[in-house]
């Protein structure tokens, strides 16, 4: 094949292309169940800290025992559900929460007592949020505001109320009011619909 014909750059690129698309595909293939691995460790992680269970979270070995020896996992509705149990009576739900945030949709987990009286904690599992700004909510000190929240005192399914307004329980991230709003809409519909869900089906 002449290289001065059109042909060849043509057939030069098809090849390199092939080939590197092949590699691509290799190495997909090959790290698949390893970031597979990783994701679900990370979100045993995440559902350990919204429990709030005793656990050092750099440990992967302590987390996923805790995870197995404590958590129960199931799918209601579609959607993913953990229970938490201590000498076989439940403590605890963990349940998916979502929303549209600023510059993306920002997915989490909350956890629930069994009562459903009070908030244990809350994570995020994946936001799109401005560093510094939004992205703050998956700081502790924005974080941790949500141990223990009481759940009964409130109106209208109001459950997160961002200070300095009445019944105020939590501070909204200063510089980031529209991601603290849709956190707090998202948190307040869903937990409502969760409890709602869980009172009906008894």
């Amino acid at each position: 094949m002449k290289k001065k014909s059109i042909i060849y750059p043509i057939f030069f690129m098809a090849i390199i292309t092939a080939f590197f698309t092949f590699i691509l595909a290799f190495l997909d293939y090959s790290t698949a169940e390893k970031v597979a691995n990783l994701q679900e460790n990370e979100l045993r992680q995440k559902i350990v800290y919204v429990f709030d269970l005793d656990i050092p979270l750099d440990d992967p070995e302590k987390v996923d025992r805790a995870f197995r020896e404590n958590i129960e996992e199931e799918t209601i509705n579609g959607k993913t559900i953990f229970t938490l149990k201590e000498n076989g009576k439940v403590k605890g739900y963990a349940f998916p929460v979502g929303g549209p945030g600023l510059w993306g949709s920002v997915e989490g987990f909350v956890g629930i007592s069994a009562d459903y009286t009070t908030l244990l904690g809350i994570d995020f599992t994946s936001h799109s949020e401005t560093p510094g700004l939004g992205g703050r909510i998956s700081e502790e000190e924005f974080k941790g505001q949500f141990r223990g929240l009481d759940l009964t005192e409130v109106k209208d399914k109001e459950y997160i109320i961002y200070k300095p307004a009445t019944g105020g329980n939590v501070d909204a991230i200063t510089g980031a009011t529209l991601t603290s709003k849709s956190v707090s809409d998202f948190l307040n519909n869903d937990i409502a619909e969760f409890i709602r869900e869980r009172e009906g089906s008894k």
